[in-house]
């Protein structure tokens, strides 16, 4: 299952994309938060293109866990793709430093791509560790008879 991660930002927006089977993610591309309408259509086309129906967008929180001015957006966004189409499911993870986190390993001025990336392998990481614990094998079908 592919995925998009979405780092939400006042002036940009960090796009990063799972490989196939959801295990790992990349960071994908950055594009200007301009118009509401633009920016919805810009992500529905590269999910259409990409095949993908679910959506990690990172959950800005301040200090303290709550979340700060950005995150209303951020959640109005995720409704308008939830409503788009019955399909897109969109999910959150928190996000907390994540840019800082990417600019210590990306030395570009703009990290958001890669700030997407790491919110969405945090998110990968979780369900994945959660499908193991409950005994869901990653690995293929076809090397079943291996193990």
């Amino acid at each position: 299952m592919k995925y998009l991660g979405i780092d939400y930002g006042s002036k940009k927006i960090g796009l990063a994309s799972s490989d196939d089977d959801g295990r790992v993610a990349f960071p994908m591309m950055i594009i200007k938060n301009q118009d509401k309408e633009k920016l919805l259509k810009e992500i529905l086309d590269i999910l259409k293109e990409m095949k993908i129906n679910k959506v990690v967008i990172g959950e800005s929180v301040n200090e303290k866990g709550m979340p700060n001015g950005i995150a209303k957006k951020a959640r109005s966004l995720a409704l308008d793709l939830e409503n788009f189409s019955l399909e897109i499911e969109v999910y959150f993870e928190k996000e907390w430093y994540s840019t800082v986190e990417a600019r210590r390993f990306d030395d570009r001025k703009d990290a958001d791509d890669s700030a997407a990336a790491i919110i969405l392998q945090r998110y990968l990481d979780k369900i994945n560790r959660k499908n193991i614990l409950e005994g869901d094998s990653l690995e293929d079908e076809d090397d079943e008879e291996y193990n």
